[in-house]
């Protein structure tokens, strides 16, 4: 039986979402089920004075309007609130008391027999507020901005700027050639294909099951608990489907709160399906404002490199990852400096969205990279060749790998790169400009603790069950292929149960950890499924295995074999039924090996065509060759997928997305899918993913994610290719008709 890693894999849970037999959290069904409507404010910032909702209730089949003044009880500490990914501050409390902390908060809640009732009665929810001054332009507060506090422990310390290295100040002064700049990237909203909600299931003993989205059911889990004072034994959280989330679903949202408080206040199932506008509150890429200085010597070395930033976060959280400090994984340089500030605004707080940090940060260094090529007159990938490192800058580490220059080369032979002219304008086609660009991208090759169990039964199937979820990236799938191998069995003798927070132990889904954790996860408890099995093979009359020790036999084609004479085995169903049981279970724990001496990250080398309408300033990214090195590649056609997807997330962010504020009002103004631009499918051509090989002994299976390294270093080469066509640099995102004309 051939292995099942590393091939291109049909996603096993396909079927069932092309044929709508996968449930999502709004589409669980229950005899009695209520709906709700959240009410949102429409004032930025002040508090409630009153609420009147006679209007809503008068209307036949409404059940009850909650707000602040008459809803159940919740916990009055903010550590009832803090979630397993909650950053410093005071978390929001949803209908809490009558403060307005942001635009679009709930303030009140209806809940009725239809959906379509609870809505409409919503609209007839009258509020007076008290305002008060708000702020939600970063644009304002950028001198007032206040540096992100000093780390207290190792996971506030992966999320603030490096030590300062060398002399920056002094050597960029001394420098041959010099350049610095601002580079902005605006607020951006996730927008997932699927709705946010939440499905509350009331029981007559008063334990609940809440089918939530989200990344992780036992984040929600014990958030529930805490808000609402619950025992663990009473809540049950479930998410077997997720239609995306990007990040967005990190965190509890305020529906699943919501939707419990009704479920409780009435003691009846109901269900919260959020809008696409309401949505919008919930979190978002923070806007960055990044001010970056580099100087190289005469032989297009780094000298001294600056990397500033400001980012948007609440009046109430502190939320920021590392968005300067990118800037020492990938060049060397021995003179560096890095700032980081927060912006303080009268918004929700801002959230992850994918490879949150890189995708921004990495935008502003690589078009710097281009930037100071331009002014050395040398090409771009020969700078970076030039400027390459095999250690974090940081702390002086070797990378456990670190294939980038192979990454480089075959993506630039792919691409055709040595065709590249050099000077701006150079290159056309028709009426058209063609711009090449390339950037670099990294982000962090993780792993973290996790439990997973394996259930063997006497007829060869395996169970493997662990709370981890599958947002759209392939999970199902993967933990398939891992245990298939990993047991000796064929796939479809793999059942996979995940998204219940009843299930063992795993982490949210997010970083791209979760390949690396699961599978690794899998592979612990697999030897011990293959440990009882050599126990009872020994049991067999004559085994050939007898005296055989667990390193020396592997689970393949239904039998337990020996590596050193694969003739010597005993299938599966023999050890069992030798051994009288009909199932063997198993639940271990897998930790992340202790391995801090060296850096773990995955890289990429992004190359895109533009073509620009000389006359209109219409872009259109041609073609982009993306080559990765992100370890061992368990599912190519999945991991295919991603890159594919980061890439188009690339282009959205390079040419089309903007959250548009209206700073009067403190209000989003293009709070929907017409209005906020994405790509579409004539602005997506041809995109090349290749996987660079690369060996990582980091974890056993050598594994790196994927999810996020296919966004990194996109809008960077894409803005760096405009550049190349046009002449014109614009250094603020996105790249619209008016930057480049103007």
């Amino acid at each position: 039986m051939a292995p099942y890693i590393g091939t291109a894999t049909s996603r096993v849970d396909g079927f069932a979402k092309v044929t709508g037999a996968a449930k999502y959290a709004a589409e669980f069904n229950v005899a009695g089920l209520a709906h709700a409507s959240v009410v949102c404010s429409t004032v930025c910032k002040g508090r409630i004075i009153s609420i009147d909702t006679s209007a809503a209730e008068r209307v036949d089949g409404v059940l009850t309007v909650l707000s602040h003044e008459n809803r159940p009880s919740m916990a009055d500490n903010d550590q009832a609130y803090k979630d397993e990914v909650a950053p410093d501050g005071s978390p929001y409390r949803p209908l809490y008391d009558g403060r307005i902390m942001f635009n679009g908060q709930p303030i009140a809640l209806v809940v009725a027999e239809t959906f379509e009732v609870a809505r409409f009665a919503a609209s007839l929810v009258r509020v007076q507020y008290e305002q008060a001054p708000h702020v939600t332009d970063m644009h304002r507060l950028r001198d007032r901005a206040s540096a992100v506090k000093a780390p207290t422990n190792p996971i506030e310390a992966l999320f603030t700027p490096p030590k300062k290295r060398g002399a920056p100040e002094r050597a960029l002064a001394a420098a041959a050639v010099r350049h610095e700049a601002e580079y902005y990237v605006p607020i951006e909203h996730h927008n997932p294909m699927e709705l946010y909600a939440s499905t509350v299931i009331f029981e007559n003993t008063g334990k609940l099951t809440v089918y939530d989205k989200t990344q992780g059911v036992q984040n929600v889990h014990k958030y529930l608990c805490g808000v609402f004072g619950m025992k663990p034994e009473d809540v049950r959280v479930m998410s077997p489907f997720m239609g995306g989330g990007f990040g967005s679903g990190l965190r509890p949202q305020f529906q699943v709160v919501l939707a419990v408080l009704a479920a409780r206040a009435l003691q009846r199932s109901v269900r919260l399906v959020l809008t696409r506008q309401q949505m919008y509150a919930l979190g978002y890429r923070p806007a960055m404002l990044q001010r970056i200085a580099v100087g190289a010597n005469a032989g297009a070395t780094l000298e001294a490199i600056t990397h500033d930033a400001v980012t948007v976060t609440s009046q109430y959280e502190d939320f920021h990852r590392q968005e300067t400090g990118w800037s020492g994984l990938l060049y060397t340089c021995a003179n560096a400096s890095y700032a980081h500030k927060l912006a303080r605004l009268d918004l929700a707080t801002s959230c992850d969205m994918r490879a949150p940090s890189a995708a921004t940060g990495v935008y502003a260094l690589e078009s710097a990279m281009d930037e100071l090529a331009v002014a050395l007159k040398l090409d771009p990938l020969e700078l970076r060749l030039r400027c390459y490192s095999d250690r974090d800058q940081h702390d002086g580490r070797p990378y456990s790998s670190k294939a980038l220059r192979e990454c480089y080369r075959q993506g630039a032979e792919a691409f055709g790169w040595a065709k590249r002219r050099s000077e701006p304008r150079s290159m056309r086609d028709g009426g058209e400009l063609v711009g090449w660009g390339m950037a670099t991208g990294v982000w962090e090759a993780l792993q973290m603790p996790i439990t997973v169990r394996i259930t063997l039964s006497a007829n060869g199937h395996a169970e493997v069950a662990c709370a981890t979820s599958d947002i759209g990236t392939g999970t199902y799938t993967i933990m398939a292929q891992v245990a298939a191998d990993m047991l000796g069995l064929p796939l479809d003798s793999i059942s996979i149960k995940l998204g219940d927070s009843s299930l063992p132990q795993s982490p949210v889904e997010g970083g791209s950890w979760i390949a690396a954790s699961v599978a690794n996860g899998i592979a612990t408890t697999a030897e011990a499924i293959r440990d009882e099995l050599l126990r009872l093979a020994g049991q067999v009359p004559n085994s050939p295995l007898a005296g055989v020790a667990p390193g020396e036999v592997t689970l393949a084609d239904g039998k337990l074999a020996s590596t050193r004479d694969p003739a010597k085995a005993v299938s599966i169903v023999d050890c069992m039924r030798q051994g009288a049981v009909d199932r063997i279970e198993r639940e271990k724990t897998t930790n992340p090996l202790d391995d801090a001496s060296r850096a773990h990250n995955a890289h990429s080398a992004v190359f895109a065509e533009v073509k620009v309408d000389e006359e209109l300033g219409v872009i259109r990214v041609t073609r982009v060759v993306s080559a990765v090195a992100a370890g061992r590649i368990l599912n190519t056609k999945t991991a295919s997928s991603q890159i594919l997807g980061g890439v188009v997330w690339g282009i959205g962010m390079a040419l089309h997305e903007e959250t548009a504020i209206d700073h009067s009002l403190g209000r989003i103004m293009n709070a929907n899918i017409a209005e906020y631009h994405v790509p579409v499918n004539a602005d997506v051509h041809d995109i090349k993913v290749i996987f660079v090989d690369e060996r990582d002994d980091s974890n056993p299976l050598g594994i790196k994610g994927v999810g996020e390294i296919g966004i990194v270093g996109v809008a960077a080469a894409i803005a760096n290719a405009v550049y190349h066509a046009t002449g014109k640099r614009v250094r603020d995102l996105p790249i619209t008709l008016d930057k480049l004309q103007g």
